[in-house]
């Protein structure tokens, strides 16, 4: 019962028709005079602000529902339409329409109580108590904008999928395998997730400490299944803080531009290769201004020194190993996918040729290698793909914004 739209809604909606009731006796007991009318109002006052409360409330519940039933529709028409069960019973939109329906109950249920006969009579209390509603339906309204927005990611709707699935994996199929054995101490990830930060000086200190060495096995960026091995331990295991490694290493549910360079490259790739996707002629100006970006980063990486995944302690002792991309690793992330994609568009082809062939002007000599194969990979690509001579022979001339 509990799983419907409806349940936690109805119990907000009761537990207002409660709260009204329960404030309204209390306001009688001390004659309405509990609270002074110069917090509370005047008659006219009050019953023109619990009337826009009420209004309010019913706009603001309208709103989360018609938010959610977007967010339906966009689910099954880009993921999959059995999700749509899951994403119903997402409890705080259910709070969120609760409270405001909850609101809404109270608002009415304490106008009938203003009395402007007679001097009039104000359930003080009844009415601060709907002043503090709408402060918090107001808070309620800014969470749940944001948790709509953050429910939206494909890794958010995979993980809910997926947690639920673990659930019942775990109370299905118990486990009752043996520990498993490694060739060395190892320290296994207790949850799973992305690897999206790493705090390698604390991580270098605890070493240190310990008198150890930490080999980081998963790249940052790389996904870390449950149980399986995040760290290796070679020196004295028996001194190490295993809890205080593990905290070390942030977990999340997809990457983040924290410290992963490459899942910016990585994005700008995704933004050029969905502008090709049905045809190298759909969209090629985005694509070229995402190579653009993708040029400027890689010729301000182009001479710079990269790091060797070793952090050293003060003595200069390494303490802590982790796994780096390259700069061959970079250049294949920004212009393999592209390439491929867009090999029959002469604008692609002008765009990325010329910057390929500035980025030859910048990089080291022992960095020229990479560029020069994709260089070569694109003019046989697109005389693949590009039937006709002279459109050959135009793009396989570098042009920075590509045909101008």
């Amino acid at each position: 019962m509990s799983k419907g739209l409806w349940f936690i809604p109805l119990m907000c909606v009761i537990a207002g028709v409660g709260l009204s009731f329960g404030t309204i006796a209390i306001d009688k007991a001390f004659d309405y005079e509990l609270v002074p009318e110069s917090i509370s109002g005047g008659p006219d006052s009050a019953l023109e602000i619990l009337g826009t409360v009420a209004a309010s409330m019913v706009s603001l519940a309208a709103l989360v529902l018609t938010i959610t039933m977007v967010v339906v529709q966009l689910a099954m028409g880009q993921f999959s339409p059995r999700i749509v069960q899951r994403i119903l019973q997402d409890k705080p939109s259910q709070f969120a329409v609760g409270v405001f329906v909850g609101t809404f109950a109270h608002a009415m249920l304490t106008l009938r109580e203003v009395q402007t006969d007679g001097g009039g009579t104000v359930p003080g209390l009844a009415v601060v108590v709907a002043f503090v509603l709408v402060v918090v339906s107001i808070i309620v309204l800014v969470w749940y904008v944001n948790h709509i927005g953050r429910k939206l990611r494909v890794s958010a709707l995979i993980e809910l999928v997926g947690s639920d699935v673990r659930s019942l994996l775990d109370a299905h199929y118990p486990n009752v395998s043996m520990r498993r054995e490694f060739e060395r101490p190892t320290i296994c990830a207790p949850h799973s997730g992305v690897v999206v930060e790493i705090n390698h000086r604390a991580l270098v200190q605890i070493a240190e400490a310990s008198h150890c060495v930490l080999t980081l096995r998963p790249m940052l960026g790389e996904f870390v299944p449950a149980d399986s091995p995040l760290f290796e331990v070679a020196g004295s295991p028996e001194r190490l803080d295993e809890k205080a490694v593990v905290r070390c290493i942030v977990l999340g549910m997809e990457r983040t531009l924290d410290q992963d360079m490459a899942y910016g490259l990585r994005m700008l790739v995704d933004i050029a290769e969905r502008s090709l996707s049905d045809s190298p002629f759909l969209d090629p100006t985005t694509a070229v201004q995402s190579i653009d970006r993708l040029h400027d980063c890689l010729r301000q990486l182009a001479s710079r020194s990269f790091p060797d995944g070793r952090y050293r302690d003060d003595q200069g002792v390494v303490r802590l190993v982790t796994r780096v991309m390259s700069w061959d690793d970079y250049v294949h992330l920004a212009f393999d996918e592209i390439r491929m994609a867009g090999a029959g568009s002469p604008q692609i082809a002008r765009r990325m040729r010329a910057a390929l062939e500035d980025l030859l002007t910048v990089a080291p000599p022992e960095r020229r290698a990479p560029l020069q194969q994709q260089l070569e990979l694109l003019r046989s690509g697109s005389q693949a793909a590009i039937s006709e001579a002279s459109d050959r022979k135009r793009s396989l001339r570098g042009d920075a914004r590509g045909m101008g």
